[in-house]
């Protein structure tokens, strides 16, 4: 299964932001849209990614005070990302190595999407499940020997 495979069961939900919205705002939209990450726009480029991972930092960083923070003070300016020909095991591999739980997806420079690692382990299991299905109406179906040979 392919990334491109993905973001079309996904569908073409993308939550953005900007570097210059305030931190509050940013948990602000991700709670209203119950999202893990939010891509950062600017100027019609991805310039970052901003998670919940990097709220609760800012959130440890100030002691709560998110009033003055923005954006731009805790995204992730270079996330690592995946291409939508890529494979879903290498996309699993980039994300555990990066330490990472979501994955913008780039064709060139055009944001497609943005898979979780959620969405990958869903991806994965589907496909072993359809693997299985597969496998077992073969072994079902498999021409008996005949007894008198």
């Amino acid at each position: 299964m392919l990334v491109q495979e993905i973001l079309k069961l996904k569908g073409n939900v993308l939550y953005t932001t900007h570097s210059g919205a305030s931190l509050s705002e940013a948990v602000a939209a991700l709670t209203e849209h119950d999202a893990g990450s939010l891509v950062v726009m600017d100027a019609g480029e991805m310039t970052g990614l901003i998670t919940f991972r990097e709220v609760l930092q800012a959130v440890g960083k100030t002691k709560g005070d998110l009033s003055a923070m923005t954006v731009s003070d805790f995204k992730v300016a270079q996330p690592v990302v995946a291409r939508p020909d890529m494979p879903i095991e290498a996309v699993r591999e980039l994300l555990v190595n990066h330490h990472q739980r979501y994955v913008p997806v780039m064709d060139g420079k055009v944001l497609m999407g943005v898979v979780s690692f959620m969405d990958v382990a869903k991806a994965v299991l589907e496909e072993q499940g359809f693997e299985n299905r597969m496998l077992k109406n073969f072994i079902k179906n498999w021409p008996a020997e005949d007894a008198n040979d």
